[in-house]
This record gives C-alpha cells, sequence and structure tokens, in this order.
C-alpha cells in the first residue's frame, strides 16, 4: 500500500512539474506583447534624444535667431562679436573644406586597401591587420592632432606648398597664399588618417559578406580576379560601401580636437587647400565659456551647435535615401 501510495505522489509531482515548466499561451502572450513594447522604447529612444538636444539647442538659440534671423547668420561673412556681427558662413565652408579634403583623401586608397585584404591577402596579413585597425580607431583624436602639428603641419609647410606652388601655384585651388603650414590640407590629412581605420574595417566586412558562389561562377567562364571585383564584388558590395563612406564622412564632419590644432582657426573664406580655416566645432570648442559678457555670443555659439547638428542630421538622412535607392536598383 504504502508502495502504491509513493508512486502516486511521485506521478503528481512530475505532473505539477510539467505544468509548473510550460506556461499558459496566454501568458506567452503576455510575455510577447511586453518584450516588443521595450523593444519599441528602446528603438525610439535615441530619436528621443536627438529631439530633446535639438529642442535644448533651440531654446538657448532663440535670442539671436529672433534678432538677426537665421539667413543673416548662416550667409553671413563677418564674425565680430564685439561689434554684433555673428556670420556663421567662414565656418561653415571651412567644415565643409576639411571634411571634402578628408574624405577625398581617405576614401578610395581606403577602398583599395579594403579590396586587398577581402580578396587578395593572405589570412595571416588579415589576422595582422585587423588588430592593427582597431587599435589605429581607439587612439584619441588629441593624439591625432598633436601628432599632425609635430608632423604634418611641417611637412606641408616646407614640402608640399614649395611642390604646389611651383607646378600648381596658377590654379586658384592650390594657391599658396599663406604659406604656414597650417590650413585645410594640414587638417584633411589628419582626418584621413582618422577615419581610415573605420572606412577599411567597415567595407572589409561588406565585402567579406559577397557569397563566394559569385566569385567562384564568375572564375569558372573565364574572368580574372580583377574582372570578378569590379563586376561582381563592387556592384554587390556598393550599399554597405556607401554606408561605411557616409559613417566616416559624419565622423569626419563633427571632429574637433585633432582638426583645431592644425587647421590655423581663422575665421575667413578658403579658397584654397592652404588657407587657414575655421570649423563650426572647434568654434565651439575655443570659445564657450569665454567673453559670455558679450551680448548674445552665448546664444551664437549655441546656435553654431545647433547649425552643425542640422547639417549632419541632413546629410546622413540624404545619404540614407541614396542608400535605399541603390537597394531598390538592385
Amino acid at each position: 500500500m504504502s508502495e502504491v501510495n509513493s508512486t502516486f505522489i511521485a506521478q503528481e509531482s512530475r505532473k505539477g512539474e510539467g505544468r509548473g515548466s510550460r506556461p499558459s499561451a496566454a501568458f506567452r502572450a503576455r510575455q510577447d506583447k511586453a518584450a516588443r513594447r521595450a523593444f519599441l522604447v528602446v528603438t525610439i529612444l535615441p530619436i528621443l534624444l536627438i529631439l530633446v538636444v535639438a529642442a535644448a539647442l533651440f531654446a538657448r538659440a532663440w535670442p539671436i535667431l529672433s534678432a538677426y534671423g537665421l539667413p543673416s547668420l548662416l550667409f553671413g561673412k563677418v564674425w565680430k562679436p564685439n561689434n554684433g556681427q555673428f556670420g556663421f558662413l567662414p565656418f561653415i565652408l571651412g567644415t565643409v573644406w576639411v571634411t571634402l579634403v578628408g574624405a577625398l583623401l581617405s576614401v578610395p586608397a581606403c577602398l583599395l586597401a579594403a579590396v586587398y585584404l577581402a580578396e587578395y591577402a593572405h589570412s595571416r596579413t588579415r589576422a595582422m591587420t585587423k588588430p592593427i585597425l582597431d587599435v589605429l580607431a581607439a587612439i584619441p583624436p588629441v593624439v591625432y592632432g598633436a601628432w599632425g602639428l609635430i608632423a604634418i603641419v611641417p611637412f606641408v609647410d616646407e614640402v608640399l606648398a614649395p611642390l604646389c606652388d611651383r607646378w600648381l601655384g596658377f590654379i586658384p585651388l592650390f594657391a599658396v597664399n599663406q604659406p604656414t603650414g597650417f590650413g585645410i590640407l594640414a587638417g584633411g590629412i589628419v582626418l584621413a588618417v582618422m577615419v581610415a581605420p573605420l572606412i577599411i574595417s567597415v567595407a572589409f566586412e561588406v565585402f567579406s559578406t559577397v557569397p563566394n558562389d559569385l566569385r567562384h561562377a564568375s572564375l569558372a567562364v573565364g574572368a580574372t580576379q580583377w574582372q570578378t571585383i569590379r563586376n561582381i564584388v563592387l556592384p554587390q558590395a556598393k550599399p554597405g560601401i556607401i554606408a561605411a563612406i557616409v559613417l566616416a564622412a559624419s565622423r569626419a564632419f563633427g571632429e574637433t580636437v585633432a582638426v583645431l590644432m592644425v587647421v590655423g582657426n581663422v575665421p575667413n573664406i578658403p579658397t584654397s587647400i592652404f588657407d587657414s580655416a575655421y570649423p563650426l566645432p572647434a568654434l565651439i570648442a575655443n570659445n564657450y565659456g569665454e567673453m559670455m559678457s558679450i551680448p548674445l555670443y552665448d546664444a551664437a555659439l549655441l546656435s553654431a551647435a545647433l547649425v552643425l547638428l542640422a547639417v549632419i542630421l541632413i546629410f546622413n538622412i540624404l545619404s540614407t535615401l541614396v542608400l535605399q535607392r541603390v537597394l531598390r536598383r538592385k
């Protein structure tokens, strides 16, 4: 009798464990709904953060926006806060010039390096290169700025400027108006070196996602390796390449410390890559907290931050639209 009772108790306990380990359908549905809401909140948080930052900057910049108007600030050519002149055009153009020079110097070389690592390099070369790229990407911007100050600025002043003045001086873009070494070219070189690890790493990962079957099929019909890369790999990886360039350009556009150390920080409208410039991030970093006794000076700097935020957002949105159009064509 005791054996029967013990067997019955064991069976009931196993049934209870089975019922406890299987939650009901309603409970699982509630869990799924809660997880969906949690993921939605986490997804919306970055958007809300951007809106909060933009609203805070707009509120602080409103006094100067209402006093001068946005067009006069954006297209004003003179920056003299003591005289009540707050023109952002030299800073906007300086930011654009430095970013374009950095992108033109870095993107072609980085894409070729990524193609080599993904398609030609030995596995040992890849294993050695990846940690080096990670280390370069982790170096603080101030270190790049110091390196640019002691190496790039003298190189531009003593080597590149005389060469361009001798052979390309008749072209306004390469005219050496102020041979000091501090200028757009020095800032562009430093930016190019800074964003190179990012572009190479992202482009390498993009090339690695192209199926090997496509490569093998191209090689099987008699195409060379370069023809396979040009006609198969690059078209397949085009959206990822665009994303890598956009990511690097966004970082270069907002870079502050490394650029302000080598670009000269002179608020003029550049006409040559050897001219000094004054990017918007450098303006905010150099002057915020100083001369706040000047009327509307604080609002002017925060409106510059608002303009920088708006330009970066517009640039990323347009790039996303271009990327989606490329994907639709595929």
